[in-house]
């Protein structure tokens, strides 16, 4: 990968989207994915349901996932009080920083859950998103990799069902056109993916790419779904 300032930037032997993508897609639409439930993510997610009923499940939902250190989700929870939003990272240590860096608003939960497992059992309990961010998820640019990729990955269809406003991040415009590939199989339109300048990063990965001279892009879509649900936990 080329580094910028000691940034690196992804590289690719794809020229253009995956070859395999949309055989991959359609086969994670036809079946559903069954694979077992990490015990801490179940934990995790039943702390998130305890707290949406205890605030208000009327509230609109806003999910963060991956958020690293959590400017976003402070971002985010600041900007919309009436809003609840739930920040998730795989790492506990970046979970932890958090409460360190900021003053966590009271509308905000940050949880140390793997995405996958969180969003399978928040549609299993049919949960509706206002808005979902993924900013600057892992590229995973190796082709082989594909299935890592959440538009390549077998919880693509759980992240469709959650809904809400999608916003997509990267620093590898090659991540979005194949999202906007993979929403368009599954009968959504999303925006182009777009290069944008940020004023103030949302995020510190969008920091140090802008810093490092990363183009950094952009994609939203509405996948629907959004007011208040009958959650059945």
């Amino acid at each position: 990968m080329p580094v910028h300032d000691g940034s690196r930037v992804p590289v690719s032997s794809q020229t253009g989207p995956h070859p395999g993508l949309a055989d991959k897609v359609d086969r994670h639409l036809g079946r559903h994915w069954r694979a077992p439930v990490a015990e801490h993510n179940r934990a995790a997610f039943e702390c998130a349901a305890r707290w949406r009923r205890e605030a208000g499940l009327e509230r609109p939902l806003i999910l963060d996932s991956g958020c690293g250190t959590a400017l976003s989700s402070v971002r985010l929870a600041e900007a919309q009080p009436g809003a609840l939003v739930i920040g998730l990272d795989q790492s506990r240590a970046r979970v932890s920083r958090a409460s360190h860096r900021f003053r966590l608003p009271g509308n905000l939960l940050l949880l140390r859950a793997e995405c996958a497992d969180f969003w399978r059992l928040a549609r299993a309990c049919g949960w509706s998103l206002d808005q979902h961010h993924l900013l600057y998820p892992n590229p995973w640019p190796k082709p082989a990799h594909l299935g890592r990729r959440w538009h390549g990955h077998p919880v693509f269809p759980d992240l469709l069902a959650l809904g809400g406003w999608l916003d997509v991040r990267s620093n590898w415009r090659l991540y979005l056109e194949e999202m906007a590939l993979a929403l368009e199989r599954a009968g959504y339109r999303s925006t182009e993916p777009e290069p944008f300048t940020p004023e103030d990063p949302d995020t510190d990965f969008e920091r140090k790419y802008h810093q490092s001279g990363h183009s950094l892009y952009r994609l939203s879509c509405d996948l629907g779904g959004r007011g208040v649900e009958a959650v059945s936990c």
